[in-house]
C-alpha cells in the first residue's frame, strides 16, 4: 500500500509531503495506482520548479518507494500561495485515485502541533 502523509501548519498550509510503500495493484511495470501516484507526485513537484521556480527540499529512497519533499520557508507571499495552489491540486488527484482503489493507496493529513 502507497502511504501518503500531508503536513500542515496552523495556517493549513502544506509544509511537507511523504509517499512510502508500493501499491500492488499489479505487476511491476503494469501497477495503474503506482503509476498514477507517482505522475501525480513527481508531475507537481516538476510544476512548483518549472512555474514557481521553488525546488522543494527532495529526500528518495534508490528503490522508488519512498519520496518526501518540504517546501522551503520564508517564500515571497504570491509565490506561496502559487505553491500550495499546486500542492493542494496534487492532493485532489490523490484522493480522487485513493477514491476508486483504497485498497492500495491510504492518505493522511496532520497539522503540526496535533
Amino acid at each position: 500500500m502507497i502511504k501518503v502523509n500531508v503536513e500542515r501548519n496552523q495556517e493549513q498550509q502544506i509544509v511537507s509531503f511523504s509517499m512510502s510503500g508500493h501499491a500492488e495493484s499489479g505487476p511491476y511495470g503494469q501497477d495503474l495506482v503506482c503509476a498514477g501516484a507517482s505522475a501525480v507526485s513527481f508531475g507537481t513537484v516538476n510544476a512548483i520548479d518549472a512555474i514557481c521556480k521553488v525546488q522543494l527540499e527532495i529526500e528518495m529512497k534508490d528503490d522508488g518507494g519512498f519520496l518526501r519533499c518540504v517546501v522551503p520557508t520564508g517564500l515571497v507571499e504570491s509565490t506561496n500561495e502559487k505553491v500550495q495552489l499546486l500542492l493542494e491540486g496534487m492532493i485532489v488527484s490523490l484522493q480522487s485515485i485513493a477514491e476508486e482503489y483504497g485498497k492500495h493507496i491510504k492518505i493522511s493529513e496532520k497539522t503540526g502541533g496535533e
